[in-house]
C-alpha cells in the first residue's frame, strides 16, 4: 500500500513540478535507438542482409497506408521502446551517402522535426559530438529546453553500403541508452533502400511519467499501427507507448525524406523548401502527425534555424 501511495504522490510531484520535463522526455523518445536489454542486439550491418530485407517486405512496400514504399513497425518491453522504419526512396545511392554519412549534415535533418529546437556539431577527443535541444511545439528560450548530448558515429562505409548510428548515454526522468541508426544500400533505377531505427530505455520515473502522459494530453493520440476496425469500417491504431513511439519515427523518417529531397533545390532556397515539404508530408498523416498549423510552424523554423546558425 505504501508503494502505491508513493507511485501516486511520484505522478503527482511529476505533474505538478515537471509537465515542461514530462512534455520533452516523450519528444526525446523519439531520438534514440535500442538502448535496452531486449533491443541490445546489433543488427547484420551489411549490404547482402538489408537487401535480403528488402526482398522479404516487397509486398509491405507494394501495398500500406502510407501511400509509398515504406513499413514501419514498433516494438515494447519492460524497459526499452523501439520504432523502425524501412523505406525506397527515389534518390541515388551516393547522393544518400554524400547527405547522411556525414555529421555536418545532420543538424540540419533535424532541425526540421516540430520539436527540435537546436542542433550543433562539434568535435573531441572521442569523435564528433551533436548538441541537441528539444522542446514544445513553439519557440522558446534554449534554457526552457532539455539538451542531449549525441554521439556520432560512422560505422561502415562501403561502395553498396553505409551505417551511421548516434548515441546518448542519458536522458530525462531517467531514460537512458539513446541510439540512432540509419543504414543504406543502393538499388536498380537510381533508388536507394533505407533503413532506420531508434530505441531508449527507461525506469521507474520514465514509466510513470509515461504513464501520466497517456492517461491525460496523449489520451487519444494515435500510431500507425491497425490493430483492428471501428463499426463504420475506419481503422483502429495503436495507441499508448507503441503509438509515442511510431509517431516520431515517422516525423524523423519525414525529415530526413524531405531534406534529401530539397538537396537540388539552390542553397538559398534549400530552407524553405524543406520547411514546406516536412509540414506537407506530416500533414498526409494529419490523424497522427498533426500539431500546428503552418505558419506557426514556419515562422517557428525559420527563427530556430537562424538561432542554429550561432554557436553555442
Amino acid at each position: 500500500m505504501r508503494f502505491i501511495h508513493g507511485g501516486i504522490n511520484l505522478l503527482r510531484n511529476l505533474r505538478a513540478r515537471s509537465l515542461r520535463w514530462l512534455t520533452v522526455f516523450l519528444l526525446i523518445c523519439g531520438v534514440g535507438f535500442a538502448g535496452g536489454k531486449s533491443f541490445a542486439a546489433e543488427p547484420d550491418m551489411s549490404a547482402a542482409s538489408l537487401r535480403a530485407k528488402f526482398t522479404e517486405l516487397g509486398d509491405q512496400l507494394r501495398n500500406n497506408q502510407f501511400q509509398r514504399p515504406l513499413y514501419l513497425d514498433s516494438a515494447e518491453s519492460s524497459h526499452d521502446l523501439k520504432g523502425e522504419i524501412y523505406a525506397v526512396v527515389d534518390y541515388p545511392f551516393a547522393a544518400v551517402n554524400m547527405a547522411l554519412n556525414n555529421s555536418a549534415h545532420w543538424c540540419d535533418v533535424l532541425i526540421l522535426h516540430l520539436n527540435v529546437k537546436y542542433c550543433h556539431a562539434s568535435s573531441n577527443k572521442a569523435g564528433t559530438v551533436l548538441s541537441v535541444n528539444l522542446g514544445r511545439k513553439y519557440f522558446q528560450p534554449l534554457a526552457d529546453a532539455y539538451r542531449a548530448e549525441f554521439n556520432y558515429r560512422g560505422l561502415i562505409a562501403m561502395p553498396d553500403y553505409f551505417a551511421v548510428e548516434l548515441n546518448a548515454k542519458d536522458g530525462p526522468l531517467s531514460t537512458h541508452d539513446y541510439r540512432i541508426w540509419i543504414e543504406a544500400t543502393p538499388l536498380e533505377n537510381g533508388r536507394t533502400f533505407l533503413h532506420f531505427t531508434y530505441a531508449y530505455a527507461f525506469g521507474f520515473t520514465g514509466r510513470i511519467a509515461m504513464q501520466g502522459y497517456l492517461a491525460t494530453i496523449g489520451r487519444d493520440k494515435v500510431g500507425f499501427t491497425v490493430t483492428g476496425k471501428q463499426p463504420n469500417g475506419q481503422p483502429d491504431y495503436i495507441q499508448g507507448v507503441r503509438g509515442v513511439v511510431e509517431r516520431n519515427t515517422m516525423r524523423y523518417y519525414l525529415a530526413i525524406d524531405v531534406y534529401l529531397a530539397a538537396l537540388t533545390t539552390p542553397p538559398k532556397e534549400r530552407l524553405e523548401k524543406q520547411l514546406q515539404l516536412w509540414y506537407d508530408a506530416t500533414e498526409q498523416y494529419a490523424r497522427q502527425l498533426h500539431e500546428v498549423e503552418r505558419d506557426d510552424y514556419l515562422e517557428m523554423k525559420r527563427k530556430e534555424y537562424q538561432r542554429q546558425q550561432v554557436k553555442r
